[in-house]
């Protein structure tokens, strides 16, 4: 959360040429509530069912990109699965970067604690680990979004022509 999916996503789409889907805009959609009011009614658990069954049912197999909440990939079995789907790139930032640029958003369910900052802390380090071997990593910290762009479209560009020669 706060690195930047969603702009760098749209942009990466346009680029390509291709449909941007995010999957928290979808899911709020579907269900007709915000993400912190799903949190709040039907907890975690549930809204992590949903984010599966809309990478495994949800949006066309080809020719997207998908923006997926920080805590999709975590859960099991979900690395391959995104695998199996296209080229999964994980986007990075600092503790830091990201206290700055979610302070100002409230629709963050899990950061809605006392500590934010110790939260991002422990979240960071119980995932980021399963982030590294999921798929291209690439940091938002100290660049522009233009440039994350041109460094995501290189990075994407190279990963598609490995997964055609398999």
């Amino acid at each position: 959360m706060g690195v930047g999916k969603s702009a760098i996503g749209r942009r990466v789409a346009r680029k390509l040429g291709y449909k941007f889907l995010d999957t928290d805009d979808r899911i709020e959609e579907q269900v007709g509530k915000k993400i912190p009011a799903i949190f709040a009614a039907e907890g975690e658990a549930q809204f992590r069912a949903y984010e599966r069954d809309f990478i495994e049912s949800g949006h066309p197999t080809q020719g997207c990109v998908v923006s997926c909440g920080g805590g999709l990939v975590v859960q099991e079995g979900m690395s391959e699965l995104l695998n199996s789907k296209g080229v999964v790139v994980c986007l990075f930032a600092s503790v830091e970067s990201i206290i700055e640029r979610t302070s100002r958003n409230n629709n963050r369910p899990l950061l809605n604690v006392a500590d934010p900052e110790a939260r991002i802390r422990e979240l960071l380090a119980a995932r980021e680990p399963v982030y590294m071997d999921s798929g291209a990593c690439i940091s938002t910290d100290g660049r522009t979004i233009p440039e994350v762009v041109k460094h995501m479209l290189r990075t994407y560009r190279a990963c598609a022509k490995r997964l055609q020669r398999k």
